[in-house]
């Protein structure tokens, strides 16, 4: 249990929902629900005020969608843990926010106490997917395995040591604070590494990282 309880802020434009996913976590010792909106607006109004560890966020929502509020807040803010809670099983949807830079992505039938294990990884700075979604994933990187594969080939040929060192990490489930500490280097220079692996393959997220270096990778760097 965290010394302190984790911040979570709640925007669903869902009040049923939204009211019980915020006494589910205001019933857990580890999480605390500091705000709760109903649109993306009334959250970017206030989310400099109420900046919580983990925002979780509707994906489908009028006039401004979870997607669009995910996108516009990763332009200013890499830090901030948001997971994605939706019915929508679009597989589309799925790698959309994963390549915007989302931290989880789950189904709102996700069972209650895998909700709260799924945000607490997230705390730690891991994924938080539920099996459907880690099912889509799989596939979408099968199907595009020999597509991208001599290219994928290249980059890895082109990777420096250190930046062979931090996607191994990336696919242990480290942020970067933790990759900065095992490597003796600055968060700043693990943001540019990251960069790099991101351009030489050509992806958009840390999942995708992770997911092709435990494919990729020979055992003894992963390990």
């Amino acid at each position: 249990m965290h010394s302190n309880p984790l911040s979570v802020v709640v925007v669903d434009d869902h009040p049923l929902f939204r009211r019980g996913v915020v006494e589910l976590l205001n019933d857990s010792d580890e999480m605390r629900v500091v705000a709760e909106y109903d649109n993306a607006f009334a959250l970017l109004d206030n989310l400099e005020d109420v900046y919580p560890d983990i925002l979780l966020l509707d994906l489908q929502m009028p006039e401004k969608s979870g997607l669009e509020l995910l996108k516009q807040i990763r332009e200013c803010d890499d830090q901030l843990k948001i997971i994605i809670i939706t019915a929508c099983t679009d597989q589309d949807k799925l790698l959309e926010a994963l390549r915007f830079g989302a931290n989880g992505y789950l189904q709102k039938d996700t069972p209650p106490d895998d909700i709260l294990d799924h945000l607490l990884a997230v705390a730690e700075g891991k994924v938080a997917l539920n099996v459907d979604a880690i099912t889509s994933l799989a596939t979408h990187i099968r199907e595009n395995h020999t597509q991208q594969a001599s290219h994928h080939h290249a980059a890895l040929d082109d990777m420096t040591e250190r930046e062979r060192e931090t996607l191994s990490l990336i696919a242990r489930g480290l942020n970067n604070k933790l990759i900065a500490r095992e490597l003796g280097i600055s968060d700043g220079t693990v943001k540019v590494y990251v960069k790099n692996l991101l351009r030489k393959l050509n992806m958009h997220s840390r999942l995708e990282l992770a997911a092709w270096a435990h494919k990729n990778l020979s055992e003894e760097l992963l390990s």
